[in-house]
């Protein structure tokens, strides 16, 4: 597994005032920008290419890029620049001829977690069997703080994922990191599309799985999601001090 993409061309408005001027995987958080983080982790696994897309603030990405670079360097990094925003399907579409033909990781560039006794990133490659096309991060809704909906899945004990029907409350959210082959994409739709048609043809199909994280995983919505994961880092790094 040595190829990811990082999702880095959202608008983020719930986020405003904070990304007014700057796009979501640069804020902040421990002292490091989130997109930083995302880099770090999947460094750690031995990833060696990376394509990230940018859109909103590309301008100021693409400098952040190339100032991480002069220090620590991807060996093969890509930024793809969407003149119009492609969701995350279009996306990973667009980006396939970069990324090679084996397995690779998609993480959200907005997102934030910590490893439980094992990287994630090394639990959803063990899950990655020749009788999947995808495996995805989820975590426990009940553990989450802030405004997550009613869940995004059902997990059996084997790891097949059935979505939320209407009026139920799925225990399951997706965390924004997953490891997918090429083949997922097959036949996907032209343009811009999500990457839950994609997820929807591979359960139907039975070639999709899910690894329940069993670490810490932050939602960051809003500005308060973002001073409340900054709370928790604190808390747990140097103990309640109050």
């Amino acid at each position: 597994m040595t190829s990811a993409m990082v999702l880095a061309a959202g608008l983020s408005t719930r986020m405003r005032p904070l990304t007014q001027h700057t796009p979501k995987p640069l804020l902040p958080l421990g002292g490091r920008a989130l997109l930083d983080h995302a880099l770090d982790r999947l460094a750690a696994v031995g990833v060696r290419r990376v394509v990230i897309n940018a859109h909103w603030q590309a301008a100021r990405l693409r400098a952040y890029v190339a100032a991480r670079q002069a220090e620590h360097p991807v060996p093969e990094l890509a930024l793809l620049h969407e003149e119009t925003l492609l969701d995350t399907g279009g996306a990973v579409a667009a980006a396939l001829p970069l990324l090679g033909a084996e397995p690779f990781y998609v993480l959200n560039g907005d997102g934030f977690w910590v490893d439980g006794p094992r990287p994630a990133l090394a639990r959803l490659a063990d899950g990655m069997t020749d009788d999947v096309d995808g495996v995805l991060l989820v975590h426990r809704t009940f553990q989450i703080s802030g405004d997550v909906g009613f869940g995004d899945f059902f997990v059996d004990p084997w790891g097949a994922l059935r979505r939320r029907g209407e009026r139920e409350v799925a225990p399951y959210l997706y965390a924004g990191v997953q490891l997918i082959r090429p083949a997922l994409l097959a036949e996907a739709p032209a343009g811009a599309f999500s990457m839950n048609v994609c997820w929807d043809r591979a359960m139907a199909a039975g070639r999709l799985r899910a690894v329940v994280h069993d670490g810490l995983w932050f939602h960051l919505s809003t500005p308060a999601d973002l001073r409340d994961a900054e709370y928790v880092l604190a808390a747990r790094l140097t103990g309640d001090t109050r």
